[in-house]
């Protein structure tokens, strides 16, 4: 799994606004208000089969997704954005830029490999150790006649970088697909549950009127070495789901 910052940046200035993006690798693009800017993500693995863009207007605030699945927009973004993966470049596209669009974005990707067990490889743990939690507005009333759907689950481990670099270590679970919009996530670490460092994000609504949410678990280095199996417990009325990975694994 990889996760890189990008920042979209608008700027005041004497004859309006200009939106700048600074990336990490491709040179900076800019727009006026009004216009279209692309914002790419070229760290992208060609082993990774999904995308997704998140959005951080505050910093220290959870990030919204306005991207998921490659091109998949959540029913509350805007149609001014969307988004697409063509082998290892992904793009973000924003039309009829507005001053609001003032965000830091990330971008993410991951494959089923990574998604049930530790990645092997640096490129898998990703760069730069940034994490990221959607956390969206508050989502509508339940569709009569929805089914039941059991979510779909993934664990992530943290990246060798941001126990490097920042002392810490973020594990990462992202929930999908499931209905109703009401789910319950628990930690364990060596079946022991765990609250301290938690944060899990509402429920948002997807185009298929199923739901997503993400929960993540912060750990200093010396947290993260105590402990050898961790496990993102998901209870939801249509089925539980449990992720579970080894910590010896991830070094």
């Amino acid at each position: 799994m990889a996760w890189a910052p990008l920042l979209l940046v608008v700027l005041a200035h004497s004859s309006g606004s200009l939106v700048q993006a600074a990336l990490t690798q491709p040179p900076s693009v800019s727009a006026n208000p009004g216009e279209t800017v692309q914002i790419t993500c070229s760290d992208i693995s060609t082993s990774y089969a999904y995308v997704g863009w998140y959005q951080q207007k505050v910093p220290g605030t959870a990030p919204v997704t306005v991207i998921y699945w490659n091109d998949r927009r959540p029913t509350d973004i805007p149609s001014r954005f969307s988004g697409s993966l063509s082998g290892t470049m992904a793009t973000l596209t924003v039309t009829e830029v507005e001053a609001g669009d003032d965000a830091v974005y990330y971008c993410g990707g991951w494959n089923d490999s990574t998604a049930r067990q530790c990645p092997q490889s640096g490129q898998d743990r990703g760069s730069g150790g940034h994490r990221v939690l959607p956390d969206p507005a508050p989502f509508s009333s339940t569709l009569t006649g929805q089914p039941k759907a059991v979510p779909d689950v993934h664990l992530f481990p943290p990246p060798a970088e941001e126990m490097a670099k920042e002392k810490k270590a973020t594990l990462v679970c992202l929930l999908g697909d499931f209905y109703p919009g009401a789910a319950t996530v628990t930690w364990l670490a060596d079946g022991r549950a765990i609250t301290s460092g938690v944060e899990t994000s509402k429920p948002q609504r997807q185009s298929n009127n199923k739901y997503m949410a993400s929960s993540y678990l912060t750990l200093s280095a010396a947290e993260w070495q105590n402990h050898e199996k961790y496990v993102c417990q998901v209870t939801h009325e249509a089925g539980n789901v449990e992720k579970s990975l080894n910590r010896s694994e991830c070094s």
